[in-house]
């Protein structure tokens, strides 16, 4: 070997040793200089509740705007961030679609009990309602209608029921009672659409209208499909009543109204909550002007908080509220303050609490009697004027008679 191969060896080995020496890692710090790490959050537990109405159909207008005020209520909890019996927790809605079938009911009933939820807000109608319920409480699931108003809803002893608007044989009579004194009528032809919400609010409205000595000239019955009145009213119209009062739901009433219209009949025309909606004035036009309607709750502007909340749906859903989703809404709030109080998500655990409810709303005061009925829950009578709904008066009706019937729930159809 050369003395310049020798060299370059020599230099090589050199750089390697220096390179070597460069790169070796510094010692650990010790260990009372080392900083200690932030704890991570704990993994949100996710708690699903269930929302159920007509998602599709003649009225899916109404079911959507439930579903709705649900989504809004969910979204608002998740952004405040809750914690229940120390876990955060992550709110799911689950929505499904019961057609206001009553047989579709009970299969999206037995789907959402299948699906773990904690708690369902539904349904719309009073036909589905009932016999969903017993779906729900055989699985343990509280239940909060925010619509069904037939009074056989929370009277089949079902712990876990419960409704945030007053019931027909409270909201009936007091029709019948507006009809009678500010309306001064003498006669009255009853129609429904053979459901257990229409027939349920006609009979209790003509009840009390029979009792105060008004004389009931026709009683009819269609069907909530159906769009073709003329063959009845024909029959009324010779009859001459002062008032028609229908018990059904606004895809049928504005077809109605217009009918009338295009028959000559002059009588007034009344009806209960499901034809207080603006899809009635839109199907009904220019005939929907002087129609009147009752509606369990205040007038949504005088709601405690109404303002915020239309300003609210309004923004997110660039839609006005149709009937019912702010008591959507309120029924999810119900809910969490119950599991907050209870410190658990756990149906078992939560729902005695539900029952104990004394929440501030959206809608105002929410608190349930022995039933699961709202307690004092008022009732707002509205008229058309101008092509808007105009409230005319409120009532807080006392509870329903001793004596009152339970309003008939015909189990082959599905109305509110």
């Amino acid at each position: 070997m050369d003395r310049r191969s020798f060299g370059a060896i020599v230099a090589g080995l050199a750089v390697a040793v220096t390179l070597t020496a460069c790169g070796k890692e510094a010692p650990p710090p010790p260990e009372s200089e080392k900083k200690a790490e932030a704890p991570k959050p704990p993994e949100a537990v996710t708690v699903k509740i269930g929302s159920a109405s007509p998602l599709t159909g003649s009225q899916a207008h109404i079911g959507i705007d439930i579903r709705n005020g649900v989504q809004l209520a969910i979204e608002d909890l998740n952004a405040k961030g809750v914690e229940i019996g120390g876990k955060r927790v992550k709110l799911e809605m689950i929505a499904e679609d019961d057609e206001a079938n009553p047989t579709k009911a009970t299969t999206v009933a037995q789907k959402l009990v299948d699906a773990k939820v904690a708690a369902v807000v539904g349904h719309f109608n009073s036909g589905a309602s009932i016999p969903a319920s017993k779906i729900y409480s055989d699985g343990g699931i509280p239940q909060i209608s925010p619509s069904s108003t037939n009074p056989k809803y929370t009277q089949q002893g079902f712990k876990t029921t419960f409704r945030v608007v007053a019931h027909d044989d409270q909201q009936g009579p007091t029709l019948g009672r507006f009809a009678i004194e500010k309306l001064k009528i003498k006669t009255v032809a009853v129609i429904d659409d053979s459901t257990a919400y229409g027939q349920g609010i006609a009979d209790a409205f003509e009840r009390t209208v029979k009792a105060a000595g008004v004389k009931v000239l026709a009683r009819e019955h269609t069907t909530d499909k159906d769009t073709d009145f003329k063959a009845i009213l024909t029959r009324i119209k010779g009859r001459k009543p002062d008032l028609i009062m229908f018990g059904g739901i606004d895809p049928q009433a504005g077809p109605m109204v217009k009918q009338m219209t295009e028959l000559g009949i002059k009588a007034k025309f009344a009806g209960g909550d499901g034809i207080q909606t603006p899809n009635f004035i839109k199907l009904a036009g220019n005939a929907a002007e002087g129609v009147m309607a009752s509606i369990p709750g205040l007038p949504k502007e005088q709601m405690p908080g109404g303002k915020d909340f239309l300003a609210k749906y309004k923004g997110k859903f660039n839609a006005e509220v149709e009937l019912y989703a702010p008591m959507g809404y309120d029924a999810v709030m119900v809910f969490i303050d119950a599991m907050t109080r209870a410190g658990s998500t756990d149906p078992a655990k939560f729902l005695p609490e539900v029952g104990k409810t004394k929440y501030q709303g959206v809608i105002g005061p929410i608190a349930f009697d022995d039933k699961g009925d709202l307690v004092n829950g008022p009732i707002t009578i509205y008229m058309v004027k101008g092509g808007k709904w105009d409230p005319l008066e409120t009532v807080t009706p006392g509870p329903a008679p001793a004596d009152a019937k339970p309003a008939a729930a015909p189990a082959a159809d599905a109305k509110k």
